[in-house]
């Protein structure tokens, strides 16, 4: 390490050549920025938790597993994916037997949580045995028997009920009539409820829709039990329920069961942190590397001089080490302050959308910012070590020589890999439009990583091609358009580095927010052209059972189909890359021919007629994804995690605007909490008849609402587009300031040979034109060679690119290339403004 200490030629370099120094300290604090970032993100992911509120109480839960497992591969390669359920799974009641026979136990209570109505209203119903921990307690009236129920106060306000009076709820089981045995008031473990009401435990189980099942079991232990005591407890439970298949849940683990949303949170935070994490890191890697490449290149003059005067290789190259160590720390601390507000408000804005639970703190330790530190540090000695490798073993006597005179061609190596990653992007290309689903979109990422590598290994040869090209056009705009061809084709290398910035922009962004610009359009088209129902009715809680059934009866009606919307996982992919895929469905409440007078799914092969128990249809993408047809089992997990494998009877088109699977409602009510149907298509009849069903709308206005609903969840993509664009731009920005600056003697000869500060600008214009236009057309092959397999594979479409966002985008490059090169080009003429002698005239001619 001694030979990396900053030595007087480092400190000298640095303080003597500030403008390159500036551009790579810039760099390496934005790449600090976004990996801490993502890294606090990660983080607070892995270590998200959710205190209990509701089981506070109850030292020990019993629950099922929450996660859908997919073992794949086996022997050493063998592996196992874990991913959150839609739904709650219920746990075997009869559990709270064995629990509550363990010693240090004094009883162990079947928890039961489902919806219910309550006329116009919704109401949380529990079992009564879950005041044992929760703290609910009577003020009046006993406990319920079967047929009876306990209202709290906000129900018993609701309903206009008290003791002794008789209420209609509407539940899993029907509608029926339930005494109000007793009034109650909540306890803090049912706060943030609204209405709650509390039934018989022996009726609670088939009330929610789960005979002989729990949503959790809480074991209580004895009075004065001590934490060593609970932990032996716990322990016990273990053992007892051992080969049950419950999991046994202690401290913060319980807050867990309680609050569902934790698991999505961590998916997600993970997920941002992790994957979109990873790619970030890649970007930033590619932008610092290559302004510190830049920054040691511009100097290459200076480690000539150093080898003609006697250095030795080793120490060029410690002098290029010294300075990394003297620049990339304090830009990795600088950059970690905003890295951690970054993160606040991505956190921020996750919540606010309801992704993450309430109680889920951000957690910024010291890890994520060690390792945004030492990443730039890294990259600037690894990026500065291959960029000073050619000063460094130049034979002394040459070194002036060839430091003068650009390399026209790149390194052997660095030709081989960037060639090996064209022929992979394209073989990705080809892979991807050959694919379908998330297999498309998949190798589509890989296409879009390895051009963008391409770009930065054959940079100068790209370049050179790009200044050939468009110097033609720029040939016929007079001399200073020429002069900017010239110095383009001549200076490849610096106008690679100002160009792959640009790229990276322009790539990404656009694969991020087209992406979801061609999905939110097929979409929509599939939803306006799928809905072929007169009326569409919905109810934010919910509608009433039966409501299918008082909307046939209504005069006029031809057909009404009810709708349950829910999730399933379904393993897709191939041998040991597979993977759950959630999929939306919709369980119907009619018959395929019903369905198919208020839906047009745009049925490919099979009918609707055979939906049924044990019988779906599915969205041809969905069928490529899992390698299913017509006639094959699809392997899934419902969303409670039950396991099924029901027979494909149909394939249709337009599973992206309504739902990848459609399947029977009976099938699919058992498996999830609410019961109660969401949506209520009608094909004929009068909408103020259907009125009091819930809110009606017609298929085009339900059509705009759920469209809506799509724009408001697409944030994460335009926020990762905003965030990696935005990085690629600033980056952008950095390397044409630092090579305008670093060419003030290159300026101020042409203000000495009779260039005037116009003609000087307007050729730095044209350059930044140059650069704007080609890193902008590259990006958009990138993206194009991108999106056009993976929307293909997705939507069975081509992208869908909307002309003004696309322009914002151009507009973007072309106004932060010309800006970045015109502010400090009107600083460095002024700086050699007072050194230049009157010019002998106007610049008429260049050669």
């Amino acid at each position: 390490m001694r030979s990396f200490a900053p030595n007087g030629l480092a400190r000298a370099a640095v303080r003597f050549k500030p403008a390159s120094f500036a551009g790579t300290f810039v760099a390496l604090m934005m790449a600090a920025l976004i990996v801490s970032a993502c890294g606090i993100l990660l983080e607070t992911g892995a270590r998200a938790s959710v205190p209990a509120e509701r089981y506070a109480k109850a030292p020990v839960v019993v629950a099922a597993d929450q996660y859908a497992r997919l073992v794949t591969g086996s022997g050493d390669s063998r592996s196992e994916s874990a991913d959150p359920l839609p739904d709650t799974a219920p746990v075997d009641a009869a559990l709270a037997e064995k629990a509550a026979r363990v010693p240090g136990a004094e009883a162990a209570v079947p928890d039961f949580t489902f919806p219910a109505r309550q006329g116009d209203g919704a109401l949380t119903g529990h079992g009564w045995g879950s005041h044992a921990f929760t703290g609910a307690a009577l003020t009046s009236g006993a406990a319920p028997r079967t047929g009876e129920v306990v209202l709290d106060a906000a129900a018993a306000r609701a309903a206009k009920a008290g003791v002794g009076d008789t209420v209609a709820l509407e539940t899993a089981a029907g509608r029926a009539g339930f005494r109000v045995s007793g009034l109650a008031k909540d306890g803090p473990g049912d706060v943030l409820e609204g209405a709650t009401g509390w039934f018989a435990d022996t009726q609670s189980p088939a009330l929610a829709g789960h005979p002989g099942k729990a949503d959790a079991i809480a074991v209580l232990a004895k009075d004065g039990a001590s934490p060593a005591d609970d932990a032996a407890l716990a322990a016990a439970v273990k053992k007892a329920l051992a080969g049950s298949g419950a999991k046994v849940h202690t401290g913060d683990s319980r807050g867990g069961v309680e609050d569902r949303g934790l698991g999505y949170a961590k998916e997600a935070l993970t997920g941002l942190g992790g994957s979109f994490g990873g790619i970030a890191a890649v970007v930033a890697v590619f932008t610092a590397s290559g302004t510190v490449a830049l920054s040691v290149a511009q100097r290459a003059r200076e480690f000539a001089l150093l080898r003609a005067v006697g250095a030795t290789p080793r120490q060029v190259r410690r002098a290029v080490a010294a300075e990394a160590l003297l620049v990339a720390p304090l830009a990795g601390l600088v950059g970690c302050l905003p890295g951690i507000g970054l993160a606040h408000w991505w956190f921020g804005q996750l919540d606010d959308r309801g992704a993450i639970p309430e109680p889920v703190d951000l957690h910024v330790s010291w890890i994520p910012l060690l390792v945004a530190v030492g990443m730039g540090l890294l990259t600037a000695l690894t990026a500065g070590w291959a960029a000073g490798r050619r000063p460094a073993k130049t034979k002394p006597g040459q070194a002036l020589t060839e430091a003068s005179v650009e390399r026209l061609r790149p390194g052997v190596i660095r030709t081989v890999l960037g060639l090996g990653a064209v022929v992979g992007g394209g073989f990705l290309t080809v892979l991807a439009a050959r694919s379908a689903g998330d297999d498309a979109a998949n190798a589509a990422l890989g296409v879009v990583m390895l051009f963008m590598l391409a770009v930065a290994l054959l940079g100068p040869l790209v370049a050179r091609l790009c200044a050939a090209l468009f110097g033609l056009a720029l040939r016929a705009g007079g001399a200073e358009a020429s002069l900017a061809a010239a110095n383009s084709r001549t200076n490849a290398r610096r106008l690679a580095s100002a160009i792959t910035p640009i790229v990276l922009a322009i790539a990404f962004a656009s694969t991020l927010v087209f992406m979801h610009t061609s999905e939110s359009h097929v979409a929509a088209e599939q939803l306006r052209a799928g809905v072929t129902a007169d009326h569409v009715i919905t109810h934010p809680d919910g509608l009433p059972a039966g409501a299918a059934d008082r909307a046939a009866r209504a005069p006029g009606v031809d057909a009404a189909v009810g709708l349950l919307d829910t999730q399933v996982l379904v393993p897709v992919g191939s041998g040991g890359d597979r993977w759950l895929q959630g999929s939306s469905t919709q369980g119907i409440s009619g018959s395929g021919a019903q369905l198919a007078k208020v839906q047009d799914l745009d049925v490919r092969s099979g009918s609707l007629d055979g939906v049924g128990k044990g019988r779906i249809a599915i969205d041809r993408t969905l069928a490529t994804s899992a390698k299913v047809k017509v006639g094959d089992k699809l392997p899934m997990y419902l969303p409670d995690g039950t396991e099924t494998s029901p027979e494909v009877v149909a394939v249709y088109g337009r599973g992206l605007g309504l739902a990848a699977v459609t399947m029977d409602r009976a099938s699919l009510a058992a498996h999830v909490t609410s019961g109660f149907e969401t949506t209520l298509l009608v094909r004929g009849g009068d909408a103020k008849a259907l009125a009091p069903l819930g809110k009606v709308a017609d298929a085009s206005g339900y059509a705009v609402e759920r469209t809506t609903d799509r724009e408001l969840n697409a944030w994460a993509n335009y926020t990762m587009a905003g965030v990696l664009g935005g990085f690629a731009a600033v980056a952008a920005v950095n390397t044409l300031v630092m090579t305008v600056l670093d060419r003030r003697r290159e300026l101020g000869m042409l203000r000495l040979v009779g260039a005037t500060r116009r003609q000087v600008m307007d050729m730095l214009r044209w350059e930044g034109l140059l650069v704007a236009v080609a890193g902008t057309v590259l990006g958009t092959a990138i993206a194009a060679a991108t999106l056009v397999p993976m929307m293909r594979g997705l939507t069975g479409e081509g992208p869908y690119v909307p002309p003004l966002v696309y322009g914002s985008f151009a507009a973007a490059a072309v106004g932060l290339a010309l800006l970045a090169v015109t502010l400090p080009a009107r600083a460095a003429l002024r700086d050699r403004e007072a050194q230049r002698p009157k010019p002998a005239g106007k610049l008429r001619h260049l050669p």
